[in-house]
This record gives C-alpha cells, sequence and structure tokens, in this order.
C-alpha cells in the first residue's frame, strides 16, 4: 500500500515569511492554442521540499551531488505529538535510516499562525540522531528549528537532508519504505518533492 507524504501545489500554500507567493495560472487552454499548459512560479523551498546542505552552507552539498538511490530507503516514525521542545527516545533508529518526526503541525498549514508556535526538536535529540548516522530527517512542519536555523547547519554539516511540510503522517506505522522525488534542479539548494511512503506487509 501506498500513501502520499506530499502537500498540493497550488496557490492556497503558505510561504515562509518574506518568500515571494507563488504563482499558479493556466498559461494556455485548448480552447484558445489547442492544449492546456499551466506556468508554475514558486521557490525551490516551497510545499513538501527537501533542503540540501547548500541550502545553509556555502560548501554544502547540492542535490545534484546525490545519486537518486538515496532518496529512497528505510524510514521510522517518531510521535512527537504534543511537545513543544522534542526530547525523543531514538534507541530504535537504524544507521541510514531516514526519520520523520509526527507533531501534527501540518494539520494547521492553511492558518494565519502556521509560521508561529511550531514545535522544534531539541539540541539533545538532533546529536542522538547524528551518532546513529541518519541520512534524512523529515517534520510534517515547516522547520525542525527556529532562527538562527543552527540545528539546520548542524544537520547539514553531517550530510543529512532535511524534508519539511510533510502531511498524513497519521496514517502510518512506525516502520515503513520511502521514496522521495525532488524536482531535478541542477545544483539545486533544495526542491519540491513527492514523497510516498510504502507499507509493506
Amino acid at each position: 500500500m501506498f500513501i502520499d507524504l506530499t502537500l498540493p501545489i497550488d496557490n492556497k500554500i503558505p510561504v515562509f515569511p518574506g518568500n515571494p507567493k507563488p504563482n499558479i495560472k493556466q498559461f494556455s487552454t485548448i480552447k484558445t492554442k489547442g492544449w492546456n499548459e499551466k506556468q508554475l512560479t514558486f521557490t525551490s523551498h516551497f510545499s513538501t521540499h527537501i533542503d540540501a546542505p547548500k541550502h545553509m552552507l556555502d560548501t554544502g552539498k547540492t542535490l545534484s551531488d546525490y545519486p537518486i538511490s538515496s532518496f529512497i530507503g528505510e524510514t521510522i516514525l517518531i510521535d512527537a505529538r504534543n511537545q513543544s521542545m522534542i526530547d525523543v527516545d531514538v534507541s530504535n533508529v537504524k544507521p541510514n535510516d531516514f526519520v520523520f518526526f509526527f507533531t501534527g503541525h501540518s494539520n494547521h498549514i492553511y492558518e494565519k499562525d502556521y509560521f508561529e508556535k511550531n514545535p522544534v526538536i531539541s539540541e539533545k535529540t538532533i546529536q542522538n540522531l547524528i551518532q546513529k548516522n541518519i541520512s534524512i530527517l523529515g517534520i510534517d512542519s515547516f522547520t525542525p528549528d527556529n532562527n538562527p536555523y543552527d540545528l539546520h547547519k548542524l544537520l547539514f554539516s553531517h550530510d543529512i537532508r532535511i524534508v519539511e511540510n510533510l502531511t498524513n503522517l497519521d496514517q502510518l506505522p512506525e516502520r515503513i519504505f520511502c521514496y522521495i522525488f525532488p524536482l531535478n534542479i541542477t545544483n539545486g539548494d533544495g526542491a519540491p518533492c513527492r514523497v510516498v511512503a510504502e507499507i509493506k506487509k
């Protein structure tokens, strides 16, 4: 069974404060040109997306530096609901795991205070995950930490990518297999991506 963990790409999805709003419009129609075609304008960190280390580190890797196989892997879900400061046991995490944090924050994506009072992950938990040698961290919020984003930079310095604005994590068991497919942006510092969980029986 497959479950889509991706928010839509549309004009209703809010953008991080200060970022340009998306512009998604009908460029042509069958009636006017003989075919339908949309014009899409948005940043590389819009909707459900993945951050590469280059997002905040001058010398960090871009998405182009990773083989496509590195975006597919075993994933563990950590239930972190009702925690404003997420401090959890990561003993079940294995090397190279993708680790997704289920906070429930994406349920508020269309509310005006979505970018306020978001849960954040403790430095202790991040350090423990680094020691576990994970490959990707995901969260159903717009960020795992807030300005000045020291934990972003800490993860990036250990070659750990970050997936933000996941959704539907409430439909997952603890262990899944996950596919993360970013747009193929040359030297991208990040990109919107389709994230799909496979639940194997």
